[in-house]
């Protein structure tokens, strides 16, 4: 019969009940030498400033440059996004985009991958125009979209829901090639990038919209991936670490 005043070994001691050689091993741990996989993160920077930006242009997927603030901005941006030692890196295929990238990777020592799905919204008629001009011709459709609604931009361009659906497919592409704990840059635009870390956090675009504002030239939004969470949508779910990062002074407000 079991002495009832034996002492029960406790964790390290050997002998252990149940537990061979005493050690007690947590519920849910990965078995030993099991490899542990770390949450992956997204970098999400905005290309730039240009003179477009600078007087108040709608640019679209007009092709525009970077001016010479936006150069210097890229030069600054550059050894803070290698801080945070990117394994890749990929961008819009336009020029402010694909020009801030190379700056970029120059510094981190990587090649750049073009995706046009990670180009700025298309705003049709608008592209050249100025938002004064804009008001003259189309007030309808900016009210509309002041008010929440998600209209197509300039008669012939997006919609959010259609630039988040692009720009979501290509980050995921991204995100499959990632290993545990790796970190991805994604050089995109002002509207892009509010509309794919909205797609990746669950966020409803016109609360999006609403709420954060948009990242200043050559800022950036960091995301990372939430282990063992699902989104509403089966893919995973991910969290918002940085918004609107940089540099101390903002790049640009425009």
């Amino acid at each position: 019969m079991p002495d009832p005043h034996a002492q029960v070994s406790g964790p390290g001691d050997s002998g252990g009940p149940g537990v061979p050689g005493g050690d007690l091993v947590a519920v849910g741990s990965p078995p030993p030498g099991a490899e542990i996989h770390r949450p992956r993160s997204l970098v999400v920077l905005r290309h730039g400033k240009t003179d477009d930006n600078l007087r108040g242009i709608f640019q679209g997927h007009r092709d525009s440059e970077l001016m010479s603030t936006g150069w210097s901005q890229a030069r600054a941006v550059a050894p803070m996004v290698a801080a945070v030692e990117p394994v890749a890196i990929v961008s819009s295929d336009l020029r402010r985009a694909a020009d801030t990238a190379d700056v970029v990777a120059a510094v981190v020592g990587l090649p750049v991958r073009r995706d046009a799905r990670l180009r700025e919204i298309d705003v049709g008629e608008w592209t050249g125009r100025s938002r004064a001009h804009v008001r003259q011709t189309d007030a309808r459709t900016l009210d509309a979209l002041a008010a929440g609604l998600d209209v197509r931009r300039g008669g012939t361009g997006e919609t959010l829901a259609e630039v988040a659906l692009r720009a979501r497919a290509a980050a995921d592409e991204v995100v499959a090639g990632l290993g545990s704990g790796m970190t991805a840059v994604l050089v995109c635009h002002g509207i892009t990038s509010r509309a794919l870390v909205a797609s990746l956090v669950g966020m409803d675009q016109a609360d999006a919209t609403r709420f954060l504002r948009g990242l200043d030239n050559c800022r950036w939004a960091r995301v990372t991936e939430v282990l063992g969470a699902r989104s509403d949508d089966g893919l995973g779910a991910w969290r918002i670490d940085e918004w609107n990062a940089g540099p101390p002074t903002p790049c640009s407000t425009s």
